[in-house]
Formats: structure tokens, C-alpha cells, sequence
């Protein structure tokens, strides 16, 4: 990404300490005229979050919401989030499973709420922000940290959670991956049961392991971020 060159006008922005919205609109109109539609699209989208320091507020709804439709809606296969995908994701906005921002954590949020199926590998790095939050506070989920105290989990923490594993709930049972009950489990051994929200204790008395997962591409198949073309093809 550090060797990304950008095409004008988006080259002049990039230099910018700050994104302003008349340089946002510029964006729309002249780099993104369609929105976000090709794998060039999204690497520049991501180039220019990581090369202003300073944005306007309306970057941040733009790009959540641009991101968002081109991964889940203009890239092969449409509507579902595949392998492929979530390790593009999980690479460009993420180091080591730290995910680099919280505007970055809210785009993978609003990908998991508006897909048509679950990536439990895209659930579990969520998942993880919550730990790192409490045991390091690193990461891109914030939250008020007590060194003096074993922190408890909150209601907003419990929001976060649902917010993740919305799609995961069934007739009162919480069906999750061997993944995902590994991080909640790493999220309980960080906390105080004596603190904790009543609540939490409700979620893990509803999580079963789901035995039938969705088959998954073998790993050894990699291919180019041109697989996200919606035609299926290279760019």
C-alpha cells in the first residue's frame, strides 16, 4: 500500500494533511464516478484512508458504506462473503489481528450486518478488538480501561458482541464456530465474572458449537485481488 501511486485527482488529495468534504466530492465525482466497482477502486479508497491523517466527517459514512457495497455486492461471488474475500479483507485492514482503525472495524461490522451468509473468520477477528481492547488496550474497538481493576464485560461490550453474532442466533441457541467460542472463551478468562454484565453470562448459556459449516475453498488456492471483479475475471 506504501507504494500505491494515485491517478489525479486523487494523487493531489493524498498529499493533503486533512480530506475535506469539497475534496470528497471531488472524489465522487471524478475518481469514484460509479462508486467503489473494481479492485483499482477499493486499493485507492484504502490508500487514501491511510494516506490523510485528518478526514471529514462524511468520509466516514462514505467509506463504510462504498466498501461495503463493492465487497458484498460488486465482487464475484455477489451477495455472499467467500474465502477470498475475507482474506482480502482481513489483510488490507488488518496487521497481525489488530484491525488498523476503528472506522476499518466499523466497515467490517457493517460488511458481517449486510451479507447474506456468516464468515466466522471475519466474526472472529471482530471478536478478538474486544480482547486486545481489555487485555492491551489496543486495537480499534475503545473502550474505558481501570488498570487498578480486572475489568468486567459491559452492556456496551455486549451491543458489540450481538452486534457480531446477530446472524448466528437460532430458536434461543447461539450457533457458533470452534473459532468464534475460542474468542469469546479468551474474552471471559480477560474479565471478572463478578463484574460482568448479567447478560454475558445469558450469551454463553446460549452458545452451541455449529456442526455443519459452510464447505470452504481449500487454502492453498490464492489468487488476485482481480478476483473481485463481478464478472469473475481479471480487471
Amino acid at each position: 500500500m506504501n507504494e500505491f501511486r494515485f491517478s489525479f485527482p486523487a494523487s493531489l488529495i493524498a498529499g493533503k494533511s486533512r480530506l475535506s468534504a469539497e475534496d470528497l466530492m471531488t472524489l465522487r465525482k471524478v475518481t469514484f464516478p460509479d462508486g467503489i466497482r473494481t479492485p483499482d477502486d477499493a486499493i485507492t479508497l484504502l490508500a487514501l484512508q491511510n494516506a490523510c491523517p485528518e478526514k471529514c466527517e462524511q468520509w466516514n459514512t462514505f467509506f463504510v458504506e462504498a466498501l461495503t457495497e463493492f465487497v458484498v455486492h460488486h465482487s464475484h461471488p455477489q451477495g455472499l462473503l467467500s474465502e477470498n474475500k475475507v482474506d482480502w479483507l482481513i489483510r488490507m485492514l488488518s496487521d497481525d489481528g489488530v484491525v488498523k482503525s476503528p472506522l476499518e472495524l466499523e466497515a467490517i461490522l457493517h460488511i458481517i450486518e449486510v451479507s447474506s451468509d456468516r464468515s466466522t473468520d471475519l466474526s472472529t477477528l471482530a471478536l478478538d478488538q474486544l480482547r486486545l481492547a481489555i487485555t492491551r488496550g489496543a486495537g480499534a474497538y475503545t473502550r474505558p480501561t481501570d488498570p487498578a481493576h480486572r475489568p468486567g464485560i459491559t452492556l456496551r461490550d455486549l451491543d458489540y458482541i450481538n452486534r457480531i453474532l446477530r446472524a448466528a442466533h437460532d430458536r434461543g441457541r447461539l450457533l457458533l464456530s470452534a473459532s468464534e467460542i475460542a474468542a469469546l472463551g479468551k474474552i471471559a478468562a480477560a474479565t471478572s465474572a463478578a463484574v460482568n454484565h448479567p447478560g454475558w453470562e445469558e450469551l454463553m448459556a446460549c452458545v452451541q458449537l455449529c456442526e455443519e459449516e459452510r464447505p470452504r475453498t481449500s487454502r492453498w488456492l490464492r489468487v488476485s485481488d482481480d478476483i473481485f471483479a463481478s464478472d469473475g475475471r481479471a480487471a
